[in-house]
């Protein structure tokens, strides 16, 4: 694992943007909130292995050593206050780590597998009214729009899991509707189409490095369209997914095999593929978050052999519980919907599914 060549300096990047260890508020509110999500994942988990008559014990254990973990790391605040990062990410980390542990690697691969195939089976119809669009700020704010709307497909929030459960319709026009109208809660599209307006002193990027989210319509709805955009305009694009499970996230594994399928959908997307102009990296995470500093090598190297020059952030986990206040040395652009009204508060918002739009140009 080593730190990614986009990092400006290693030393100094701190991926959590919350301390559970010296912000009270915040460690108020997500060690009772993981505390009653971790009741959904033994369910999960047990559902996910309902053939095997030891699954709903090993669930129960996992739940218990989860709750212990998450009782000590609380009685351990005021010992390591100002000394150790207890980020959120960790908390999720755990989860995954607990999973494993008692023998549950992939309780969501059966939702993954429903939910890709019905996205594939909506791509071309969704190509279809991006190309109808012919303004290229219209455009590009779509296809933001369709990446923000996609984010909202994710089992790991419990305001979400709970609109699934109960509509089994619930598409990407459905969280269209749903999610922040402009102005967002932070808002710089402006900005970033500015950028993509193509001038002498202002070309396409280079290479775009896309980490990604949740499976589904997320990935293949709001993703894909979004790079065969970049595609179009002559940027190679390195898309990086999960190295392991984690809730519905897409693995690098699984997005190979959508790719696959998917491009026989779009001539944009096959000729990238067949041409290695649309690679697929693990990223070398077994959590929904992303720390920078521990990327396999190989994409380490492949972000430097191709100047790297775009970085794009997906997600609650990648963009916001981590990465939000990290600063690269590329421009950036993070997107995510937050899925959670205390977070969102927390950030100066008010409404459910605000918008996190943040593009940070070169310093």
């Amino acid at each position: 694992m080593h730190s990614c060549v986009l990092l400006p300096d290693a030393a100094s990047y701190h991926p959590d943007t919350l301390d559970l260890n010296t912000d009270a508020k915040a460690a108020a509110y997500w060690f009772p909130c993981f505390r009653d999500m971790v009741i959904k994942f033994a369910k999960q988990a047990a559902k996910s292995q309902a053939e095997d008559s030891t699954a709903e014990e090993r669930a129960e254990q996992f739940k218990t050593a989860y709750l212990q973990q998450l009782d000590d790391y609380q009685s351990n605040i005021a010992n390591n206050s100002g000394r150790v990062i207890l980020g959120t990410s960790e908390l999720l980390k755990l989860n995954e780590t607990m999973l494993r542990r008692f023998g549950f690697t992939d309780p969501w691969r059966n939702q993954k597998q429903l939910e890709n195939a019905s996205a594939k089976a909506r791509l071309k119809l969704r190509l279809e009214e991006i190309d109808a669009i012919q303004n290229p700020d219209d455009k590009w704010t779509e296809l933001v729009r369709g990446v923000l709307a996609g984010n909202m497909f994710d089992w790991g929030a419990q305001a979400i899991s709970n609109i699934l459960e109960q509509d089994s319709s619930f598409g990407l026009h459905s969280a269209l509707d749903r999610i922040e109208k402009r102005p967002w809660l932070l808002d710089n599209l402006d900005n970033w189409l500015k950028r993509l307006r193509i001038s002498s002193d202002q070309p396409p990027h280079k290479c775009a490095v896309v980490f990604v989210d949740n499976s589904g319509v997320d990935v293949v709805l709001g993703i894909l369209p979004f790079v065969r955009e970049l595609l179009r305009r002559g940027t190679k694009v390195l898309l990086c997914a999960n190295s392991e499970p984690s809730l519905n996230d897409v693995t690098s594994r699984e997005l190979s095999a959508l790719l696959d399928e998917c491009a026989g959908e779009c001539a944009v997307l096959s000729s990238a593929w067949s041409s290695a102009r649309l690679l697929v990296y693990a990223n070398g995470q077994s959590g929904p978050c992303l720390d920078m500093r521990t990327l396999p090598r190989d994409l380490c190297d492949a972000i430097a052999a191709n100047e790297t020059d775009l970085l794009v952030i997906e997600g609650m986990g990648r963009a916001l519980h981590t990465n939000l206040n990290a600063h690269f040395s590329c421009e950036t652009l993070k997107l995510a919907v937050i899925k959670n009204r205390w977070l969102a508060k927390y950030l100066g918002g008010d409404e459910m599914f605000a918008v996190i739009c943040k593009y940070e140009a070169i310093s």
